[in-house]
Order: C-alpha cells, then structure tokens, then sequence
C-alpha cells in the first residue's frame, strides 16, 4: 500500500479450480501472488486493497459459509472467518461483487492488477470501469489509468524476509531427508517409480503435502533429458540416477538435484565427470554475494566445466577459444539456476536495464550445473556415454555471502557412496 499511494486500488483474484477428468479437479493450489498478499487458500476469492480507506484497507470477497456444500468439500472460511483468521477489514460474499467494487473502484486514480494472467478477470475489471464511465453524466467520478502490477508485486516477493526463508529451510531440509532416503533405498532392479514414491513418502511424513514440481528421477540415459518425468524405467546396474525433486512448505519451494551410483559406487569415469560438476558447483556457489552480479554465478561454473573438458579431452583447444565458440553447450546447455520462493522458478527479473542483476540480502536462487552425454553421441569417448549428472543446491543470499538452505542433503562422492552402503 505504501508503493501504491493514495487514492489507488489493486484487485487480485483467487487461481481458478482445474478439472482433471470429467467431474474430478486437480487438488487446488492457490495463486502465488493471492497467496503472498492474504495467506488465502480457496478458490472463487478477490482481493481489494485501498490504501487509506476509512472503513478498511484489506477487502476480501470469498464464497460464503454454506453447510451442505462444505459436507462435501470441505470447510470454507466465509466472511467472518476472513475478518478473525485473515485480518481483512472487511469481507462480502463473492456473489455480490458486481453490486460492491464498482463503488470501490469510482474516483480512483489507479487501478492495478494483473494485466493478461487471467483474461476473464481483466475482462470483468474493463467492464466494472465501463460501469463508472457511463454513469458519468450522474455524477460519479471515472477511475484514472490501469497499471499492471505484476512487476511491482514480484519485486517485492524476490526480497525474502526471514519468515519466508525459515520456511524454504524447512522445505529443503526434508527435501534432504527424503534425498537420503532415496539413496539408502536404490539399487538395480527397482523402478524409477520406486524412487519417487520414497521421495513422496517422506515429503509427507514430515509434514509437506505436496512435491514442489513433477519430480525428476531419471536412471542411466534418461539422465540426458532435462525435464525427464516419465519416472517408468528400471535401474540398471552400473548407470547413475540423477534425482532432481523438492516438497514445497506452506508454499514454499524448495529444489534439490543429486546423482548417485545405482549399484552405491561411482566407476572411474562417473566419478571423473562427478568431481567436475561438483568443483563447477561449489565454485559458482562461492561467487554468490551481494554486489555480484546474477551472470557471476553461470560464468564461473562454466569456466570450471569447460576447463575440466578440456583436460578430459572431450574438448580440444584452448579455454579462450571453446568459450567463445561455446563449445560447451553441447554438454552443458542451461542456466545455472534460477530464482526459487513460492513458485519453483519464482517471479523477479534477472536483468535490470540491460544488465545482470546485482544480488541483494534475501533473493534465494538454486546453483545447478550439470554435465550430459547422450549414449548415442559418437563425438566422444564411449566411457562417457550415457552420463547424464546435475547437482543443485538452494542458496539464501546474506548480508555477507551464502547460506545453503539445502546442505543436509549429501554431495561429496565419498559421502554418498558411503550412505549408500
């Protein structure tokens, strides 16, 4: 409200209900940025904030009490509960919104929302203006310019306070537990499914409901697919499992990748390329910190894992040259991470007038360089076929460095091997 001004108004409605099949819908999952305003978590719900308005600044429409309908899904907040639970000023049923925020809206100078996430809502925003604008000739006052908010709110959602991270922390910490857990679980002749199902298992028994994202548990070359979901084949003995999976806290995210043996022991060229993306990670980790730019971070991991493929021979030439030409794309070919809060790859922009953003106290981001083969990649020696390895960590940024929220799960190759005995 203060980076609103006065006599502005925002409205932000509630994420819409999904069918899954026919008269089944996806289990509901709130709005982040609905969320991050109201700590709201049912549908058919606007929020309306008018900074200085006499009779309350916090406005909620939501459904109304309704016993015969919360008998078959579930308990609803409705008005009184948004007052006492929420602290809104003020509550109406959702039914009568079209009789009330026109009235909320008229005179206003700015109307803000969410331009272009949900059409229909922008469309019912237009009308209620187009309401006030021909009720002109009686008197009232058309609402001035529309402003979308998106920019603003996320901004705001990239700067962490200490409740949201001790939330993400909690997140990563069992994310780590059920990382653990897969490890001492695996071995050849399980299933992918298996895996996930142990990840999914101890997300719950720690008390977040929810993965974060479709999990990633991609056994031998599967590991060669980025966004590998199908989670359906066997594990092989002597290939590597690359996990890449996180549970979400209070809608908080957080996003753990790990490879491992599936038989408990690296061979010499697993545990060679290894070494590389871990030496790449722990490396571009050090360089998170405040006044460091965002593109620090991916510049040194890949100045690491283009080096280490030099020496291994699978590049030729100098450093300089393969940078320039990169070369590495062809095994190395995302990003280094991304933002991470209440959306897995959460909102904020990563470059502010053309340039890397400079990292500040409480942005979190994930650190993920990873190394792929494609077992049919003939350019290269057939040991290194069919190795596909991430490692990935969430990192708070402090006033004076790094914070690695994800530390419990294990990385270093000895560790792992260990646990895995």
């Amino acid at each position: 409200m203060q980076w609103m001004g006065d006599n502005s108004i925002a409205i932000l409605p509630a994420a819409n209900e999904k069918v899954r099949s026919r008269d089944v819908n996806f289990h509901f999952r709130q709005d982040s940025d609905f969320w991050y305003l109201t700590g709201f978590d049912e549908p058919e719900a606007v929020v309306v904030i008018i900074p200085g308005r006499k009779h309350g600044e916090f406005i909620l429409f939501n459904r109304e009490k309704d016993p015969i309908q919360e008998t078959w899904h579930g308990v609803r907040l409705g008005q009184e509960g948004a007052i006492e639970t929420l602290g809104a000023d003020d509550a109406f049923p959702i039914t009568d919104i079209d009789d009330i925020l026109p009235g909320l809206m008229e005179g206003k100078d700015r109307i803000y929302f969410e331009l272009g996430v949900n059409p229909e809502f922008d469309q019912q925003i237009l009308e209620w203006r187009n309401q006030l604008t021909n009720a002109q000739h009686k008197g009232e006052s058309r609402p001035g310019e529309m402003i979308d908010l998106k920019h603003h709110l996320h901004e705001m959602r990239l700067i962490k306070t200490q409740a949201e991270i001790q939330r993400m922390r909690y997140a990563a910490n069992v994310s780590a537990k059920a990382h653990i857990a897969l490890m001492k679980a695996c071995a050849s002749g399980k299933n992918e499914r298996h895996m996930e199902a142990e990840l999914e298992y101890h997300y719950a028994l720690n008390d977040c409901r929810h993965a974060a994202y479709p999990s990633i548990v991609a056994a031998g070359n599967n590991a060669n697919i980025l966004h590998y979901v199908e989670n359906d084949s066997e594990l092989e003995d002597g290939d590597l499992l690359l996990t890449d999976a996180g549970c979400e806290f209070e809608y908080y995210a957080s996003d753990i990748s790990r490879t491992i043996p599936i038989n408990g022991r690296f061979s010499k060229a697993q545990a060679e390329l290894y070494d590389l993306v871990l030496a790449a990670q722990e490396a571009a980790i050090e360089m998170v910190k405040p006044g460091n730019h965002w593109n620090d971070i991916h510049d040194k991991a890949v100045e690491i894992i283009t080096q280490g493929l030099i020496d291994l021979k699978i590049l030729k030439g100098s450093l300089k040259v393969n940078l320039i030409k990169e070369t590495y794309k062809e095994f190395y070919m995302h990003k280094t991470g991304h933002w991470l809060g209440l959306d897995v790859h959460d909102v904020g922009d990563y470059q502010v007038h053309g340039q890397p953003r400079l990292l500040e106290a409480g942005m979190v981001l994930t650190v993920e360089p990873g190394l792929y083969i494609n077992k049919d990649n003939t350019r290269v020696a057939k040991k290194w076929r069919g190795i596909g390895i991430r490692i990935e960590d969430d990192v708070a940024v402090t006033k004076t460095g790094y914070d690695v929220l994800s530390k419990a799960a294990p990385k270093d190759r000895e560790k792992i091997e260990q646990l895995m005995q």
